[in-house]
This record gives structure tokens, C-alpha cells and sequence, in this order.
């Protein structure tokens, strides 16, 4: 994903918490072609060296690709689609797992603030 600039790369180790895989990448793109262009670099180099995907979801509209290697799944997002799925909050019980050289992603609203609520108006008794 680096190789192709997605912008806050996060990887999530999910295998405690689901079977379906044992870590999510997560990356934005800043356009429908470059999630495509990321989606193919990884796809590309992933079976070069042997790994066939067993799905590939979203390369036609590209706003949310999705490429599943079986133990990891990789989702790459625009970033105004990314913010309106929110998987990091999704996950947000799953081990972050640091990349090496590179910044931490930025993280997203972890706890909403809580609601004030208006007292409930009691009737007395007369």
C-alpha cells in the first residue's frame, strides 16, 4: 500500500476477536483510481510470490476495494468513504500493530461524548 501512497495505513490483528481472518490492513486513497491502482499493486505482488486472493471486491467502482488473502484481508478506501465506515471503530478491540518507519495512523473518534439529558418532569400529587 506504501508503495502507492495510501494515506493512514493501519494494521489490525483481528484473529481473537473473529475467525474470518487473522489481520485487517486498512488504507485511503485520495481517488477512485488511485484505490484502484493500490488494489492492483497489492494483488499483483501478493501473487507474484504465490498468494492468490480468494475475493477481490470494489475494483470497478473503486471507492472501497477489498482483497481477501485468507488469513488477512486488505481494504482500501477512499477517504471520505473510509470515514463513513469507520472499521477502526468496528475494531476497535483489535491489537494495532505497528508499521515499521511509519507514523501511527490516525485514529478515529474512539468514545462518543456522552448525551446530557433533560430531567424527566414529575407530577406531584395535589
Amino acid at each position: 500500500m506504501l508503495d502507492k501512497k495510501a494515506t493512514d495505513v493501519l494494521v489490525l490483528q483481528v484473529a481473537p476477536l473473529t475467525s474470518v481472518a487473522d489481520y485487517l490492513v486498512i488504507g485511503s486513497a485520495d481517488s477512485d483510481r488511485q484505490a484502484s491502482a493500490i488494489g492492483d499493486h497489492i494483488d499483483g505482488i501478493l501473487s507474484r510470490s504465490g498468494s492468490k486472493p480468494l475475493g477481490v471486491e470494489g475494483m470497478r467502482s473503486s471507492q472501497w476495494v477489498l482483497i481477501d488473502f485468507g488469513d488477512v484481508i486488505a481494504h482500501i478506501f477512499r477517504q471520505d468513504v473510509r470515514e463513513h465506515y469507520a472499521l477502526e471503530r468496528l475494531w476497535a478491540d483489535a491489537k494495532r500493530i505497528a508499521i515499521p518507519g511509519e507514523p501511527p495512523a490516525i485514529q478515529a473518534a474512539a468514545t462518543p461524548k456522552p448525551v446530557k439529558r433533560k430531567k424527566a418532569l414529575t407530577k406531584t400529587k395535589v
